[in-house]
């Protein structure tokens, strides 16, 4: 519902400022794309499954359910690449510079994750990797067991270890610690000029950002990659049950979390927010502050 609901509100933002969104704010958009994609093509079989006490369905709902899974995973972490690349970009170079990310570059971009994200996805069902059941039984994902049963199974976790998820986290983080280094460079710079006040606060509001997405993103995935390079190494019966499902939940529950970072940073998303109004003409207050709520006419003049 989280989930749903903070990221549909990203979308209908975006949608309704179009004309006005920055070529980076694309990439925002894809995310929660990718997120919504997540929530409606695979939890509610997860949730009935877990009513279930099994999983529902045969072996092509399974399949389902980990392409899905690998598919809108990979385009997420890919997404957030992208996004720590071009701050990265944008914070170190000249304002002319920043200026060539056109939207058109970025779409580009964008494609070029999706094509990436559906590559891996269709290897395993092309021959190259598996996917199975996840040990605790009410869901699927890449059979990380096959690491030494099979050699295509070796080849393709290793790949697909490297590339879709170690080399990624380590861009983001190498990108965001570069952000922070540039902004304590300029502080420096900036105590001589006698304006610590307003750079102080541009430096805390920079740092706190990166560091937010850096470690949602880190702390949401790492228990289950732990669990899952766990299982690779030693039998899926010596974890209890709840050892893999638990970290199972946690990563899926990253997809909640960005809306509320948004929503913290953003100004403009804030009162966007709070002027969004549902198809039978209620106001959503699932963001609004009790004075929002109270005083919706100047709510809506400062629009």
């Amino acid at each position: 519902i989280l989930t749903i609901l903070g990221n549909s509100a990203v979308l209908a933002t975006a949608v309704k400022r179009s004309s006005l969104l920055k070529s980076p704010e694309l990439l925002t958009v894809n995310l929660a794309v990718a997120d919504v994609g997540m929530a409606l093509s695979m939890y509610p079989l997860a949730i009935a499954s877990a009513w279930n006490h099994a999983w529902l369905g045969g072996d092509a709902s399974c399949i389902y359910y980990a392409l899905m899974g690998f598919l809108f995973g990979v385009c997420s972490m890919m997404t957030l690449c992208a996004m720590a690349v071009l701050r990265f970009f944008v914070t170190n170079s000249s304002k002319s510079n920043s200026n060539k990310i056109t939207k058109n570059t970025v779409r580009i971009l964008i494609t070029f994750i999706w094509l990436y994200s559906l590559l891996w996805a269709i290897l395993p069902l092309v021959g190259w990797g598996y996917y199975g059941p996840e040990p605790f039984g009410i869901s699927c994902t890449i059979a990380w067991s096959k690491f030494h049963s099979s050699s295509n199974g070796f080849s393709f976790i290793l790949s697909m270890f490297l590339l879709c998820t170690v080399l990624p986290a380590l861009t983001i983080v190498a990108c965001y610690l570069g952000i922070a280094w540039k902004v304590h460079k300029a502080y420096q710079e900036i105590q001589n000029i006698d304006r610590i006040p307003n750079a102080a606060k541009l430096e805390k509001k920079l740092t706190l950002m990166a560091v937010l997405i850096s470690v949602g993103f880190l702390s949401s995935w790492t228990p289950y990659a732990a669990a899952s390079f766990w299982s690779i190494f030693n039998s899926s019966d010596s974890l209890q049950p709840i050892v893999t499902l638990l970290p199972c939940l946690f990563a899926k529950s990253s997809t909640a979390y960005n809306p509320f970072v948004y929503y913290i940073f953003s100004k403009t998303f804030r009162r966007e927010i709070k002027q969004l109004q549902c198809c039978c003409g209620w106001r959503v207050h699932f963001f609004s502050t009790n004075n929002s709520a109270e005083n919706p006419v100047s709510m809506t003049r400062s629009g």
